[in-house]
């Protein structure tokens, strides 16, 4: 598992002018089996992915959410060995 650790570079008012994009591009990975969960950090400093995949693969992706191709983000991948997941949860461990 991986996760995706979104950090804010501009102003909020950049963020909320890019926010339908990064909502569109949240949902194309859920559909397609990669991001498990999201959301905001708070305070609104950014935000976090959990992503399932390849390394490379999920890399490359977090390239392309709009706010960090638009260098409003700065992404960090951090990959994540989840040894429990409670009942629910189990997608956590892939």
């Amino acid at each position: 598992m991986f996760i995706l650790d979104i950090t804010y570079t501009a102003p909020t008012e950049r963020m909320d002018e890019l926010l339908p994009d990064h909502v569109a591009w949240l949902e194309k990975g859920r559909d397609a089996g990669r991001f498990v969960a999201w959301g905001r950090k708070v305070p609104r400093t950014g935000g976090m992915v959990f992503a399932v995949g390849v390394r490379v693969e999920i890399e490359a992706e977090a390239q392309r959410d709009p706010f960090v191709a638009n260098g409003a983000a700065s992404v960090t991948v951090i990959e994540f060995d989840a040894k429990f997941a409670a009942e629910g949860l189990e997608a956590l461990r892939r």
